[in-house]
């Protein structure tokens, strides 16, 4: 006999789910418990996932957390450009030469992300004196 499936069964993309409670974290006005955000996600997950995900988060520097009681609230102390720079980063550390990872990466942007990333270059450049 086949049951149906469950919320076991389905799995997100790798990040979605730290990139769901992020979002939850950016729209508050004030830290969150995990059952604050589980509440704002709701989608069938279990509070532990939720704990397990703020953790990590916690362990990464992209948020901070403060006891609330027997539970922590947290806030980000990163914004989408800091989580998107650091994952950059990261997979520019993962490459063995740095050279030809930045090669690629640069042919691949667009006209007018390559002027951007040029003249913010050349900003820093004057700015550094």
């Amino acid at each position: 006999m086949s049951k149906g499936p469950n919320r076991n069964d389905v799995r997100r993309p790798a990040g979605s789910l730290e990139a769901e409670v992020l979002a939850a974290l950016w729209a508050a006005d004030r830290p969150l418990t995990p059952r604050e955000v589980l509440a704002d996600l709701g989608a069938g997950l279990a509070y532990t996932t939720v704990m397990t995900t703020l953790s990590r988060l916690h362990d990464k520097g992209a948020v901070d957390r403060r006891r609330a009681g027997r539970a922590y609230r947290y806030r980000p102390v990163m914004d989408q450009a800091d989580i998107a720079a650091a994952r950059m980063r990261a997979m520019l550390e993962t490459g063995n030469d740095r050279s030809a990872v930045l090669a690629r990466f640069v042919d691949a942007l667009s006209p007018e992300d390559e002027r951007l990333v040029a003249e913010m270059l050349k900003d820093d450049r004057s700015a550094d004196g």
